[in-house]
């Protein structure tokens, strides 16, 4: 009877994926016939440390990043801006001819930017960062979720790897606070296989729907492995079909209802996006295409090392399962697990027109995939060296292999942030610069209630948002450059302009002259020197109409080193980076041609 008790009090220890068979199978004996505990789990932080720790570092992100993508300005910041401030450029997505884009998606930001208006009153950039700071708690919420999923499926030494590969990734830093329908499809993605490793189908199948539906209707894809084993595996396709159709009705409803309300009739955002890149014919190639080298560069400088691992897990993994000794139901739970990453590579790789964003929903599976691939080689290793303790995990005493990667890894992370916010951080010092002079009557001698244009010419691209625009007096304005395709337009001051039809827009990215206003009408000129300067991309600092208010230093890419300007290292970058002068212009013009130019106009 003793003994019986005794061992109805121990605790058989979890036997997770990197168990090799010698592990497995003295932690079965010890449950038939030692009353004492097994081997002894790794220590992990909890959820509420993790989260503290994931937290702080998007935060950071929140504050330090900077605008990356002009789809994210142009896109999804600049009607946001319209529909809090009723001002903001409108990009040829939002026409109702074609309407690819959701208003609702959008809502669901200003919601929280009037609520933070109200509260912290109506400073522009405040509110921008409140609202990144407001993203980057989501993803630390989405990545604690996915934590305890792996730690309850995989154990705590894939559960402490993969966080450690979060935190200090660099394409997490990245994708964390962008306002894009990308990161609100990586945060879903995270929710969706969190939930799933906890055995809560239902969250995960919501999850993938209000992923396709509010985010990005191919994310869809994302959630296959977690249909196939609800319905082949499992048999549960009225289970599946039934929290489908509830979905459907949760998200999609409301979001079509809201976009009628913009758009003035039926929309469908989703099914158009998929249209418009599918069989429209014309589809993101105007955009640009890119070679495969694309991806593999921009995953390396972003998860380095762990992304080269990821990327070789499946047959890596699936060879070791063979010295293993794996049983099928594990190789099966690998390759659900893996395939999501897997899958989407497989779509995005091979599309010719090739973007960063494009992968951010797939961030946290290669930082997955990698400490998957870490903790098998740990548990290879341990049984090389022998098995030691019996009463250690075989973690242990193996632990010193991941810490080195990780180290490796982090310190790689680390130095790529620090790069791109030396080399690109600029423009958003320029922009914050204006509310500055705007207040200080020895720079800004205009009157209060007359309109000020801030132009920009080849540096369109790199404005941050409306929100950086010190009121609504001030307008930015485009010159014409080099570049030929077709620019955003200022929404229009008519009631309801979401749902009228804006003139000189195209879907084919053709170029629309009427964007361009003439250089004598800019107040403020925003501008980067440059040696490869044209007659329609001069360097403006250099001519006597303007003169230098701020300058900034920017990183000039065509003439710095691959490597350095790619990883800041100390003492060496700064010899092997050269860099340029980011410029905010004033003008010269007397006041006597501004007001006659502003009679004419």
């Amino acid at each position: 009877m003793a003994v019986k008790k005794n061992i109805s009090k121990s605790k058989p220890s979890r036997k997770h994926l990197g168990s090799s068979p010698e592990t497995e199978s003295r932690s079965k004996e010890t449950e038939l016939t030692d009353p004492s505990p097994g081997p002894l789990e790794p220590w992990t932080p909890s959820p509420g440390t993790a989260f503290k720790l994931l937290m702080s570092v998007r935060l950071c992100a929140a504050l330090w990043n900077g605008v990356s993508d002009c789809d994210e300005t142009y896109n999804y910041w600049e009607p946001a801006h319209y529909l809090k401030d009723g001002k903001g450029f409108q990009t040829w997505e939002y026409s109702p001819v074609y309407a690819i884009r959701s208003y609702a998606y959008i809502m669901l930001h200003v919601v929280p930017m009037k609520i933070c208006t109200l509260i912290l009153g109506d400073n522009p950039i405040l509110v921008f960062y409140m609202t990144r700071c407001l993203l980057g708690i989501a993803c630390a919420s989405s990545e604690i979720l996915l934590y305890r999923g792996v730690n309850k499926l995989y154990g705590p030494n894939v559960a402490r790897i993969m966080l450690v590969l979060l935190l200090f990734s660099a394409g997490m830093f990245i994708s964390s606070t962008a306002f894009l329908p990308s990161s609100f499809s990586m945060y879903l993605t995270m929710v969706a296989y969190g939930a799933w490793f906890l055995g809560k189908p239902v969250i995960a199948i919501m999850s993938i729907a209000a992923s396709a539906t509010w985010g990005w209707p191919f994310a869809a894809a994302l959630g296959i492995p977690i249909a196939l084993e609800s319905v082949l595996l499992r048999r549960k396709l009225m289970f599946f079909l039934k929290w489908c159709s509830i979905s459907a009705l949760i998200f999609l409803v409301p979001l079509v209802l809201i976009d009628m309300h913009y758009y003035g009739k039926l929309v469908i955002a989703p099914l158009n996006i998929v249209l418009y890149n599918v069989i429209s014919g014309h589809g993101p190639e105007l955009y640009g295409v890119e070679p495969l080298s694309y991806y593999i560069i921009n995953g390396f400088l972003n998860f380095n090392f762990a992304f080269l691992l990821a990327l070789m897990s499946l047959p890596l993994l699936l060879v070791c399962s063979l010295f293993l000794k794996w049983s099928s139901l594990k190789v099966r739970r690998l390759l659900l697990t893996l395939a999501p990453m897997y899958i989407w590579v497989l779509i995005f790789f091979t599309r010719p027109h090739k973007e960063e964003r494009f992968l951010f929903p797939i961030y946290p599976f290669f930082a997955l995939a990698a400490s998957i691939t870490l903790d098998v080689a740990q548990a290879i290793l341990y049984g090389m060296l022998g098995r030691g303790n019996k009463r250690s995990h075989y973690a242990d005493s193996t632990g010193w292999f991941s810490a080195a990667f990780c180290f490796l890894y982090a310190t790689l992370c680390l130095s790529r942030v620090v790069a791109v916010y030396q080399g690109y951080h600029a423009p958003i010092d320029i922009y914050v610069e204006l509310h500055r002079i705007s207040s200080d009557p020895q720079i800004h001698t205009l009157s209060p209630d007359k309109p000020v244009n801030i132009c920009v010419g080849k540096e369109w691209y790199r404005f941050p948002s409306s929100f950086f625009l010190p009121g609504p007096k001030w307008h930015l304005q485009f010159l014409q450059s080099e570049f030929k395709g077709q620019l955003p337009k200022p929404y229009g001051p008519e009631p309801h302009a979401t749902r009228l039809i804006p003139t000189h827009m195209n879907d084919m990215n053709r170029e629309e002259t009427s964007r361009y206003v003439d250089l004598s009408r800019c107040h403020y000129l925003i501008d980067r020197d440059s040696e490869d300067w044209t007659s329609q991309e001069p360097n403006y600092s250099t001519t006597g109409d303007w003169t230098v208010v701020k300058q900034v230093p920017f990183l000039d890419a065509t003439r710095s080193h691959r490597l350095f300007r790619a990883f800041y290292i100390p003492f060496f970058s700064s010899q092997h980076c050269t860099f340029t002068s980011y410029n905010l212009l004033k003008t010269t013009r007397t006041k006597k041609h501004s007001k006659q130019h502003s009679k004419k106009s």
